[in-house]
């Protein structure tokens, strides 16, 4: 399945500017449908293969469409808690998941599977019913020409329908601007990836969507019932008691990252995550390897922690709190980041190569963890606490502060290449003072005595709010 989600992420470099956010979205949905139907009238394992794939695909398109559509028709000030919603969506599907097919797991036939393979078209057909009364992103629709409908969905999105509200006005003047700017550019082939002020950004995307994977939080959703049986739980109750908790703190610890992500910023919350993420690995597989042993369970060996409720209980709290750090951080902020850093012209392009590399590195991982598990046990934890170690160090170095700017303003920030230090680029807290704008959207201002927008006073009013 993550090899087709690897495929569909690709997929939307081309699709997203060809066919637009909205129409990809709706497309995700009916092929996430065709993937369930087959997986679940599946009668060998090529038909179970092919369903899978085909899901994937439909995976990797919405996980690289709906970020980029996120961001694009959400004002700065909170885009981040928007795009952190696919997250806590993704946390709340898993949860759901997770009881569905445990409360199917003891029938005794068929059923068992076919029957949570087929539910999961009820939300497939909701996206994609849902997306239809759902307006097109105003920055594609400014790429392709359509000035007039950009600037209604943008009054109906920030102004109450109100086409000549002041922030509706500057932003739409913004996204002409940004729009006439990169078409005079390039090509908008995927060589401009690597063009200046850009590739770095591309490597940016690509390593937080990685580094999201290298976590570890793939063990700890992934692989629970080993986790916790290597922790000393035994019996089918204390697991589904165990599990349930670890997937119901992973819902609920996404929802602070609502109102942290857009106050505190991105990196601190990276940099705190990863922090505590390592600490807490660090110590699950220290208390593994000291109070654990090897025990022969049927063909294989596992490494458990035997009679030993205190320690049991602690390696139990630790993943409970490792599950927590990346619920509040490199879960939502992994997905955001990427959606904002990347000029129009090759956006929907630098967003699916990102969200591919997610994909790829959990194709990686499901191949590795497991072998990894079995035969270097608890050490797994000591790799992957590595892992969060040095995305601590890259992060610090090379990500600055997005928190608060517009997409547009953020193509000054890119625009010095090399020449910035990332920790010294501060979140624009002061970005779009209704009081300033409006006082700039006069008939001395942006506006004409007419109402008509006056294109060079427009010009002054967005250098003024990108000063602040």
């Amino acid at each position: 399945m993550p090899a087709g989600s690897f495929a569909g992420a690709l997929i939307v470099s081309k699709l997203a500017d060809a066919i637009g956010r909205k129409w990809v979205i709706i497309l995700a949905g009916l092929i996430w449908m065709v993937g369930c139907i087959l997986q679940g009238a599946s009668h060998n394992v090529a038909t179970l293969v092919a369903g899978r794939v085909v899901a994937g695909i439909s995976v990797g398109m919405s996980s690289a469409v709906v970020p980029l559509y996120q961001a694009e028709i959400t004002p700065p000030r909170i885009r981040g808690r928007i795009v952190s919603l696919q997250q806590w969506s993704i946390t709340w599907g898993i949860l759901i998941q997770y009881f569905i097919t445990f409360a199917r797991a003891d029938i005794d036939s068929d059923a068992s599977f076919r029957i949570p393979w087929f539910l999961q078209m009820i939300p497939a057909a909701v996206l994609s019913g849902g997306m239809l009364f759902f307006p097109e992103s105003p920055r594609y629709l400014m790429d392709k020409g359509h000035s007039e409908q950009a600037h209604q969905v943008l009054a109906d999105l920030h102004g109450h329908g109100d086409l000549n509200n002041p922030l509706v006005l500057l932003e739409h003047t913004e996204i002409a601007e940004a729009v006439q700017f990169d078409q005079t550019q390039a090509a908008r082939s995927f060589k401009d990836l690597f063009g200046p002020g850009v590739f770095r950004r591309v490597v940016l995307g690509c390593s937080i969507q990685a580094w999201g994977q290298l976590t570890g939080m793939n063990i700890m959703m992934y692989y629970i019932v080993f986790v916790m049986q290597s922790a000393g739980v035994t019996g089918r109750h204390g697991e589904l008691v165990s599990s349930s908790i670890q997937y119901v703190l992973n819902v609920v610890a996404t929802v602070p990252a609502f109102w942290l992500i857009d106050r505190v910023g991105r990196r601190p919350l990276l940099i705190a995550g990863s922090t505590m993420m390592c600490i807490f690995l660090f110590l699950v597989g220290g208390l593994q390897g000291a109070y654990g042993e090897n025990e022969d369970v049927g063909a294989t060996t596992s490494w458990v922690i035997k009679n030993n409720p205190t320690v049991t209980n602690a390696v139990i709290t630790f993943s409970y709190l490792f599950v927590c750090s990346f619920a509040i951080s490199w879960g939502p902020v992994s997905w955001t980041y990427p959606s904002e850093i990347f000029p129009l012209r090759v956006r929907a392009k630098a967003i699916s190569i990102s969200t591919s590399s997610n994909w790829i590195f959990n194709f990686a991982l499901a191949y590795a963890v497991p072998p990894a598990l079995e035969n270097i046990q608890y050490k797994t934890y000591f790799i992957f606490a590595s892992f969060c170690f040095f995305m601590t160090i890259h992060v610090f170095f090379m990500y600055p502060e997005t928190k608060g700017r517009s997409l547009e303003e953020l193509e000054e920030v890119f625009a010095a290449g090399h020449h910035f230090t990332a920790w010294k680029i501060k979140a624009n807290t002061g970005l779009r003072s209704l009081n300033d704008i409006e006082a700039k959207h006069t008939p001395s201002g942006g506006l004409d005595a007419d109402g008509k927008v006056n294109d060079t006073k427009a010009e002054e009013s967005v250098a003024h709010v990108e000063r602040l």
